[in-house]
């Protein structure tokens, strides 16, 4: 018998209600008690009460077990708004991206055998320093000294991006990666930047990520520098494991795992911060296909069977995922994405119906 688990849904903008819908359908057929809240955060939430992040939202994810997010949108204004993806994540400090990519039969892949954890770090780097515009007063002064640094120019109008990577930043980040790596048996963490000479912020990184490595001695670890990480990835995934990255990597990383896997459809992901847990797809809100009942909800649902193990339902994270599995591999009643066939077509509803059958059994 489960304890009863206070979650907080985001339903998000676009297709983000409908798969948030057919996700707690399965996640209820597993049997699990939850206490469900819902929160408003993103383009929807900005058009019906002025904000984007509303300081509501925020405290019922903190105070909550877990948040399981629909995709958002940005909210479109005369003003420049950084994402509403971004700004939670900073809000409640989400330092961490980890996102299982795993290859499932009945799914056209390159390959067939691919298990490959993506976790990127979330607040630092392009997150942390953020783009500034041409004209503005950070962007100014940073192309005033460039410029009256000996040897460098910069041309009119340069757009300037400022990133950063801290040593406690990567330090939290990284043991959570090995934490995670070593709760989740796995074998080998692999760390990855431009290169350690290519510049501070990456040599940085580089340096602390090994340097937490060593306190985690049953966990290999190994290097590889980011071009020919995106090499290996296609021509011989089965080599990788986990990958440790700053968040810029990270986000083009999880993409091509996933691409290796069967698409975005698959890619399921999860968020952590200090005490704060967000789970989501990986992919964006769809706002041409909302209220249609088409897209895919197989990655919100997997995402929801990473936060049922991160609640400490591991039983009933495995049955989900089994259920997963079975559905796709059957190649009956599935979204247009991954049906084999036009006649195996069938809707976010009804896909979510046959995956909650299997998992009652």
């Amino acid at each position: 018998m489960s304890n009863r688990h206070t979650v907080t849904l985001i339903p998000g903008d676009g297709t983000g209600p409908e798969l948030i819908d057919a996700t707690v359908k399965v996640l209820e057929a597993a049997g699990v008690s939850f206490t469900w809240r819902r929160a408003d955060v993103g383009a929807g939430a900005f058009e019906r009460l002025g904000d984007p992040l509303p300081a509501a939202s925020l405290e019922a994810v903190r105070t909550g077990d877990a948040a399981l997010k629909g995709p958002t949108s940005t909210p479109r204004s005369g003003a420049i708004f950084r994402s509403a993806n971004v700004g939670l994540r900073l809000a409640l400090g989400l330092y961490a991206t980890v996102r299982p990519c795993k290859t499932f039969a009945g799914v056209r892949t390159p390959f067939s055998d691919v298990d490959i954890v993506v976790a990127s770090e979330n607040t630092e780097d392009k997150s942390g320093g953020g783009q500034y515009a041409p004209g503005s007063p950070t962007a100014l002064a940073l192309i005033e000294a460039l410029r009256s640094a000996e040897g460098n120019s910069l041309p009119e109008n340069a757009a300037v991006g400022l990133a950063y990577t801290s040593e406690a930043g990567t330090r939290r980040f990284a043991r959570l990666v090995f934490d995670y790596a070593r709760r989740n048996r796995r074998k080998k963490v692999t760390i990855s930047v431009k290169g350690s000479g290519a510049n501070y912020v990456d040599a940085t990184f580089l340096s602390v990520a090994r340097e937490v490595a060593q306190e985690f001695p049953d966990i290999e670890c190994d290097y590889e520098v980011i071009d020919t990480l995106c090499l290996q990835l296609v021509r011989r995934p089965q080599h990788f494991d986990v990958l440790l990255l700053p968040g810029s990597y990270g986000d083009l990383l999880s993409d091509l795992c996933a691409g290796l896997v069967g698409g975005i459809g698959l890619a399921s992901g999860s968020l952590f911060g200090d005490g704060v847990a967000v789970f989501e797809a990986a992919h964006g809100s769809a706002p041409k296909h909302a209220g249609l009942n088409k897209v895919n909800p197989m990655a919100l649902i997997l995402s929801g069977a990473l936060m049922l193990r991160h609640l400490g339902e591991a039983e009933a994270a495995d049955r989900v995922q089994a259920a997963v599995a079975a559905q796709i591999r059957e190649g009956r009643c599935l979204t247009y994405d991954l049906a084999p066939s036009s006649e195996a077509v069938a809707g976010t509803r009804e896909v979510a119906d046959a995956v909650a059958r299997r998992v009652r059994g």
